[in-house]
């Protein structure tokens, strides 16, 4: 019975943690326009919208430079650029591809050796919202001493507040979450082993989504 009431203690735990999570994704969007930082970096996933998004904040100024980190390795610079709207002289100048991170531990990795080899200390960070928790986590574990702002693309499936009633929405939350909690746990004990990402269908310049 004490073995039970444990587990079921646990379970209610672990589900008051999934809401919490929730709530936290969605208080992401709508983005606020975030101040200016040294620099802007983009995690590539299931849609372009990322990396659009991080092209508007630097057409804005809000940054000197993007790092668009998780490129896949076949994909030209100028086929990136396509899907781009913006300035063709601020992508050509002012954007840097990474293309050696294939999960988010990946790009935490990329964006903080980016950071020190450029001297940028606040960087904005640019991914969906689903994402940011996660992505925070990991990029804090490996540039420690840079500050970090977060500018999160919506992800419309999940703004509703009934979220967990559809599906597809509710298991992307559960999975994002469990995700999230092995990051935390990492972060906590100073690093670990490599995540196993679940690649998305329909992404057209990430290595493995995000």
């Amino acid at each position: 019975m004490k073995f039970l009431t444990f587990i079921a203690i646990i379970v209610v735990i672990w589900g008051v943690g999934l809401f919490a999570f929730a709530d936290r994704v969605r208080g992401y969007t709508p983005a606020a326009e975030p101040a200016r930082a040294d620099a802007i970096v983009a995690l590539t996933g299931p849609s372009a919208e990322r990396v659009n998004a991080a092209i508007r904040l630097l057409e804005q100024d809000k940054g000197q430079r993007v790092l668009i980190s998780g490129v896949n390795r076949e994909v030209r610079r100028q086929e990136l650029r396509a899907l781009t709207p913006g300035s063709n002289r601020l992508f050509n100048c002012c954007v840097d591809l990474g293309f050696e991170a294939e999960d988010t531990i990946g790009n935490a990795q990329e964006i903080a050796a980016w950071a020190d080899a450029k001297g940028y200390d606040s960087l904005i960070v640019v991914t969906s919202d689903y994402h940011m928790p996660r992505a925070l986590t990991e990029i804090r574990a490996a540039a420690p001493g840079v500050e970090l702002t977060p500018y999160a693309v919506e992800t419309p499936s999940l703004d509703d507040a009934g979220w967990w009633r559809a599906a597809a929405a509710a298991r992307r939350m559960t999975l994002e979450y469990m995700k999230y909690l092995a990051a935390l746990g990492r972060a906590l004990v100073g690093g670990g082993a490599y995540e196993t990402p679940a690649a998305e269908a329909g992404e057209p310049v990430a290595k493995k989504a995000a």
